[in-house]
């Protein structure tokens, strides 16, 4: 039994993995980070992503290949699809056929990432409109065994009475329905502490994207940033560490890499390091 811990042990760290609780804390990848792999080759990109020893991933489609086809090849590279985006108009028009889709792959969260708006200008307006949305599709989720978090990209953080928008909507949003989905690069982005934000809301994160920015990156309130600034975690100025640490004492549920670089093949196995190092 020892031999074989041994030869485990020293696997893992040929990978650049070690055993501490790296898998144990629900590490996966947003599946938007290989957005140009899967264009050209869907069967070998999910099979590039069992090699970094990733299990459990965020998606929502299939890449134009027939459902069964698409889940028979996530089966065949043991990868299981935790959470699913969906667009806001399909929670405003057909929340029953988000939870469908959800179904279908077996994923138990859905991940909403933007409320339309003009540029530049977010209104209340519209948040009051995302509110009414995000309580009336997330009890239908709720019904079906399904939680619904939102994902903020960073206009949201605008001011607005003694806080921020995002403020207001977690005020107005009920916690049985709503609950949220950060970005730690669209809350540093805007001028936010991610840490800060778990701490103030330590019930209402569910999930992380982990991302990290280049450092001197400008930022802004608009939720644009150019894919470049995407480097590898512990690399940048987002402060994945104490990001991890925060996210692990209020138990956050679900990590995944969201990599937008063009270089995110390359960055990926560097981040999975990263992470696999931090004490906890």
């Amino acid at each position: 039994m020892k031999k074989v811990t041994s030869r485990v042990i020293a696997v893992g760290l040929a990978l650049g993995l070690s055993l501490n609780g790296l898998f144990a804390q629900n590490i996966g990848l947003q599946l938007y980070s290989l957005r140009n792999e899967f264009k050209k080759d869907v069967p070998g990109t999910l099979a590039k992503i069992k090699e970094w020893k990733i299990t459990l991933i965020e998606g929502g489609g299939s890449y134009g290949l027939p459902m069964e086809e698409y889940k028979n090849l996530l089966k065949q590279n043991n990868l299981t699809m935790a959470s699913v985006g969906a667009g806001f108009e399909e929670l405003e028009k057909d929340p029953q056929k988000v939870v469908d889709n959800a179904k279908a792959f077996g994923a138990k969260y859905v991940m909403c990432a933007w409320v339309p708006h003009k540029e530049g200008n977010f209104t209340m307006e519209e948040i009051n409109r995302a509110i009414t949305v995000f309580n009336t599709a997330g009890k239908v989720l709720a019904d079906n065994g399904i939680k619904f978090c939102y994902h903020p990209h960073g206009y949201e953080f605008r001011p607005y009475e003694k806080g921020t928008m995002f403020d207001y909507m977690v005020k107005k949003t009920d916690p049985r329905y709503v609950n949220f989905e950060m970005d730690v690069f669209w809350v540093k982005h805007p001028g936010q502490d991610p840490v800060a934000l778990l701490k103030k809301y330590p019930k209402r994160f569910l999930m992380l994207h982990l991302k990290d920015r280049e450092p001197g990156t400008k930022g802004n309130q608009e939720g644009r940033a150019p894919d470049e600034t995407n480097v590898v975690l512990g690399k940048g100025d987002v402060g994945i560490e104490a990001i991890m640490k925060q996210a692990k004492k209020i138990g956050v549920k679900y990590y995944f890499i969201e990599d937008e670089s063009p270089k995110s093949v390359e960055q990926i196995p560097e981040s999975l390091k990263f992470l696999s190092n931090i004490k906890y």
